[in-house]
């Protein structure tokens, strides 16, 4: 018995100390809990009206590197998508981020690893409209806009680790795009704001160094 709970022990303490050392790598894919369709029904008077259909999709896929124990630096690359349909008319919105990022892992002396991150950088926001409604004249409205800006994110949650490579994340964030513009000699400045619960899965890789070790 106390061989098993010896072996137990080197078992999980190898394990937390497996990964997320300098030298390793770190890929890692995130998604929003967005993969969902949101509509309304308003009733009134015995009458009802469907209200806005909205669905989102997100996708993050990054690679970071552990310059000290326990803190990787890399690049995220943020894919979202948001489709708003009402009344025969839809607005789809298309951003795509690159973003400088750094992670900090806390070891537990167990599976589980929370983390804290932040990162900033660039995106471009592209929105296209589609009018069933004939009345707007395409002459005086562009049916497809695009924007650039500033964006920053913050992220907190807890890693999982399924093995020694291979984590499974859940985590929340909060994500800012900011873009300033000028239309008619007007300034025109605006802040989309976006906070959500992310799950999704982290590879870590060994240095060359540690490998050789074993």
């Amino acid at each position: 018995m106390k061989k098993l709970l010896l072996a137990g022990a080197v078992a999980l303490f190898g394990l937390s100390n497996a990964q997320m050392t300098k030298g390793d790598w770190v890929i890692s894919g995130n998604t929003g809990l967005g993969f969902n369709t949101a509509s309304s029904t308003v009733k009134a008077n015995g009458e009802s009206e469907d209200g806005p259909k909205i669905s989102k999709f997100s996708i993050t896929p990054s690679v970071g590197y552990f310059v000290i124990d326990g803190l990787a630096v890399g690049i995220d690359l943020g894919f979202d998508n948001e489709t708003n349909k009402f009344d025969g008319d839809k607005v789809t919105n298309t951003r795509f981020s690159v973003m400088p990022t750094a992670t900090y892992y806390f070891k537990t002396g167990s599976k589980f690893f929370p983390f804290v991150g932040a990162g900033i950088g660039y995106a471009t926001n592209k929105t296209k409209y589609s009018f069933s409604n004939s009345i707007v004249d395409p002459i005086f409205f562009d049916d497809n806009t695009k924007e650039d800006g500033l964006t920053w994110k913050a992220k907190a949650g807890v890693t999982y680790m399924a093995t020694q490579s291979l984590g499974i994340n859940l985590g929340v964030g909060f994500d800012q795009f900011y873009t300033k513009n000028t239309y008619y000699n007007t300034e025109v400045k605006t802040t989309r704001n976006n906070f959500g619960v992310n799950v999704g899965f982290s590879y870590f890789i060994k240095s060359k160094g540690q490998k050789s070790d074993k």
